[in-house]
């Protein structure tokens, strides 16, 4: 990859002296025509773009020629977007904003077109990490429950997987650096596996999105983009300091980012170390403990009409696995059992730019160690000892555009294996090969409405070699299966006013089985039971309909999602009361099903006190198979209502501040499965204050916040540590400060 990477490097450098477009001009205040300063102007599809002078100025160079949306941001305005025609030589454009009380918005990444969230036709939910980081969130999966629709099914603190609409494991994709993120994510306990020091924004697609990433994405998928390089000739660099009171854990990283007018590099360290969690009851929970230590790392070449990027991380995780309150101590290491995982991330992503298209590629390695250490006659041992190898690829051709037509066509794939060198074999040493073709188009009317379609053929093999012998504990015969599947989706966005929108897209996904559910036979001792696969498993197939309206001015935003999901062969894993050993068996069925629910929100900012922010929003999602009976892991109903108060500040030693109040209420979970208990409500109450304080010419972002303000002892309804009676982290300060540099 890095040899073709550089190849690459040396076409484009030479290619690239022949293109000297720019684009030149001023951005003013539309109240009195002043000029703005520190505005970011950006091509999103080039990744190119510059913040404006105190002149309200800017220039970018080296731009190719053809069509390409130009956007304007600046914190107190509406954010500016426009279809801009780049032509040969010196082109110029002079950009007004308006003040506003909305928030900025940004362009969405994890759909095709790249397009602000107002004209997408699909629904996304984007949240800055520094947001999720302001509220108190220990780790990323810990700060994805706040975004409606999404939830985390949890082992203590250290572990946590997204749940997007009851949908979670291998029903999710996680997508990083541009590639799919592979980390036996099929386990219960297995946890998301990437800090969020370098991550810039989280993006949550809530549905079927096998058009865009194929299997395994017909939940949804949680999109992470990593941060940006710095803008043309600049340099950027900041410190990140966290203490967390009731772990008494300590989170620090810090980054640089340099760029010139072509070349870009950018690195980023960061560790974290927490105690065992305490309970609201002022119990300790034993070996809740872990560490984290990760490192981020970019370099970047960018011409008038090629870009290419090259990005590598390093992530190393020991996480403590809890079974009981028992010893109450200020440990740091981890105890048997624990997990200790590895994992590298490589990608390359390039593009280049013809007069009317474009070609990009993007390419992945991911390489995943997994070992599960445990006692043993006195010794720790590797009872589980995992390494997964994945290549990725993905190739897209954005056709020229006719008219107001945009297409996409493209090629997606994987080659991933399995190996295995511990005492217990989870699932046999297999290959797994991906391979799909897709095409997407975006229409855009006059009247402002847009329809997006797209179908996809996809097709997947696996291979799994023979474990065992046959009739003993623990045999796993030899596997030779394939799947096929074609989706389609659709999706239409109009405007019934000038503020209100509705959306309606239909969709389908699939899903083959993974291999835990087609070869298991084992104790398997994350879950403590025993686990017997099925080799006849058929692959998932969903049809999802959603369906959104959203309101918004200047001072009120309210929306309502809708949706209902129905599961063809969904696959479950259910007791058949038998035992072996000491452990229950469970063993994988499949049956249809069917999934719905949806979200409400309001966010009140009244005129004339713009600083006053009132959001509330309620999420309900219902799971039931087809013979009626309610599907395992399916979130509780709750509703949010957060007070926040911003004041925009010009003193001296104080620039900006705000404060929050959060009610979290969480109803009883009373619709469980057949080995599921029923769970009780709780109310949380979370607070914080921040902003930005000015000492002797240096800028410092402080916040604090306080989790479960009130210690409140309770039991979230998707903590796997509920059937041992283990309540969930009680009163938890965090104090935080950045330093840019």
């Amino acid at each position: 990859m890095i040899k073709s990477f550089f190849s690459l490097l040396f076409i484009a450098t030479y290619m690239g002296t022949y293109a000297q477009n720019s684009l030149s001009g001023r951005v003013t205040n539309a109240t009195d025509n002043t000029p703005l300063e520190q505005v970011e102007v950006y091509f999103p599809q080039l990744e190119k773009g510059i913040v404006t002078d105190s002149n309200g100025t800017f220039r970018i160079n080296d731009l190719p020629s053809g069509s390409y949306k130009l956007l304007a941001s600046y914190i107190g305005f509406g954010t500016f977007s426009t279809t801009l025609l780049i032509a040969e030589g010196q082109n110029t454009y002079d950009i007004v904003l308006s003040p506003t009380a909305i928030e900025m918005e940004e362009v969405i990444v994890s759909t095709p077109f790249h397009k602000l969230q107002r004209e997408n036709v699909m629904k996304v939910e984007r949240a800055n990490v520094s947001e999720l980081k302001s509220k108190g969130a220990v780790t990323l999966s810990d700060g994805i429950r706040n975004i409606p629709g999404v939830e985390s099914v949890s082992t203590g603190l250290g572990i946590g997987k997204p749940v997007i609409r009851g949908l979670s494991a291998n029903r999710v994709l996680v997508y990083t650096q541009g590639i799919r993120l592979e980390n036996q994510q099929f386990g219960d306990e297995h946890g998301l596996g990437i800090s969020d020091a370098g991550i810039e924004s989280v993006e949550v697609i809530k549905g079927p999105s096998s058009l865009l990433y194929g299997s395994d994405a017909m939940g949804g998928v949680l999109y992470l983009n990593p941060e940006k390089f710095a803008p043309a000739h600049t340099t950027d660099g900041d410190i990140d300091l966290n203490y967390f009171s009731n772990t008494g854990g300590i989170n620090a990283n810090a980054g640089i980012q340099t760029s010139g007018e072509r070349f870009k590099f950018l690195v980023r360290g960061s560790a974290a170390t927490h105690m065992d969690y305490r309970t609201g009851s002022d119990q300790k929970v034993t070996n809740s403990r872990f560490s984290e230590y990760d490192l981020k790392t970019g370099m970047a070449y960018q011409s008038a009409i090629f870009k290419t990027e090259l990005r590598y991380n390093y992530n190393k995780l020991e996480l403590g696995i809890p079974e009981e309150i028992g010893e109450q101590s200020k440990k740091r290491g981890p105890e048997a059992p624990y997990q200790k995982i590895d994992n590298h991330i490589l990608s390359s992503r390039t593009s280049v730019f013809f007069k009317n298209s474009s070609l990009d590629a993007i390419l992945g390695y991911t390489f995943n160690s997994r070992k599960e250490l445990e006692e043993e006659e006195g010794e720790v041992i590797t009872a589980l000892d995992m390494d997964l190898e994945t290549f990725n690829y993905n190739l897209q051709y954005n056709l020229p555009k006719l008219g107001r037509l945009e297409s996409i066509v493209g090629v997606q794939g994987m080659h991933q294996s399995n190996a295995n060198f511990g005492e217990e074999i989870l699932i046999p040493d297999a290959t797994t090969d991906d391979i799909g073709l897709m095409g997407t188009s975006h229409l855009h009317f006059p009247n402002g409405s847009d329809l997006q379609l797209g179908i996809r053929f996809d097709r997947r093999a696996i291979e799994g070699e023979t474990n065992g012998n046959p009739g003993e504990e623990g045999y796993i015969q030899a596997l030779d299966r394939s799947f096929n599947s074609f989706n389609a989706a659709m999706g239409y966005k109009w405007e019934f006013f000038k503020n209100l929108t509705g959306r309606i897209n239909l969709a389908s996904g699939f899903r083959a089985p993974n291999l835990a559910e087609l070869t298991s036979n084992g104790v398997h001792e994350g879950t403590n039971r025993y686990e017997i696969g099925n080799p006849g498993l058929t692959e998932e197939q969903n049809i999802q309909t959603d369906l959104s309206l959203e309101y918004k001015d200047q001072h009120v935003e309210a929306y309502i999602n809708g949706f209902y999901n129905s599961v063809q062969d969904y696959i479950f894993i259910e007791p058949n009361g038998e035992v072996i050993g000491e452990d229950a068996v469970f063993v994988y069925n499949q049956q249809d099903a069917r999934l719905y629910g949806g979200e409400i929100g309001l966010h009140l900012h009244p005129h004339p006190l713009d600083w006053l922010h009132w959001e509330s929003n309620f999420e309900t999602v219902t799971g039931k198979s087809k013979d009626g009976a309610s599907l395992p892991l399916i979130p509780a109903n709750s509703l949010t209502n957060t007070m926040r108060f911003e004041f925009s500040c010009k003193r001296k030693h104080l620039q900006n501040f705000y404060v929050f109040l959060t009610l979290r209420s969480v109803f009883e979970q009373d619709r469980v499965s057949t080995f599921e208990t029923s769970t009780d409500s709780y109310n949380l109450l979370n607070m914080g204050l921040g902003g930005m304080l000015v000492l002797a010419k240096q800028r410092f972002n402080v916040r604090i916040s306080a989790n479960n303000l009130l210690d409140e002892t309770y039991i979230a309804h998707l903590s796997r540590l509920k059937t041992d009676g283990i309540p969930n982290i009680g009163r938890n300060i965090n104090l935080g400060i950045s330093i840019p540099l």
